[in-house]
């Protein structure tokens, strides 16, 4: 199960840079189900998601060079290109932002930045070990607007959209 909540970003935090990134390209096979395969770095999946805005179905399973290569010849639409970094966000400078119930848990931003033709689109993701949570949280203020009920922001109907 997957459940985030998604972001506009009102600010790019100052050091980004010293976040770890991860290259990332995805493609979907379909959209409804959702099926898409991904490369982030020199990893390869193939990935199912369910129906849903803030929680869904999630499964992942692994693929090679090969067969992603393979699959990425037959993707519908646009390949989704991004540099995703990895900000944590429940330390102690961030801690003011938090309800109670989102202490202790780790969390991190996912932190996307899109490439063409999607540029200069940066969105913001949580992901979250349970629905309370979820709604608890109270993001950093450099976050802007929660996007999470708008299916636009989803990748899979971005992949659909003319350029």
């Amino acid at each position: 199960m997957e459940i985030e909540r998604k972001f506009l970003i009102k600010k790019i935090p100052e050091n980004l840079s010293s976040f770890p990134c991860l290259i990332i390209e995805q493609a979907y096979l379909c959209t409804s189900p959702v099926v898409r395969i991904r490369r982030q770095e020199e990893e390869y999946y193939l990935t199912y998601k369910g129906k849903g805005l803030m929680a869904r179905e999630e499964y992942n399973l692994p693929l090679n060079r090969d067969a992603y290569l393979h699959l990425l010849s037959k993707a519908d639409g646009n390949i989704i290109s991004k540099k995703r970094y990895l900000i944590p966000i429940d330390k102690p400078a961030f801690r003011e932002s938090f309800p109670c119930p989102a202490e202790g848990l780790n969390l991190t931003l996912e932190l996307d930045v899109f490439d063409a033709p999607f540029a200069p689109l940066i969105l913001g993701e949580v992901e979250f070990p349970d629905i309370e949570t979820a709604k608890a949280f109270l993001p950093p203020s450099w976050l802007g607007e929660d996007v999470t009920d708008d299916p636009e922001y989803h990748n899979s109907t971005m992949s659909k959209k003319p350029f």
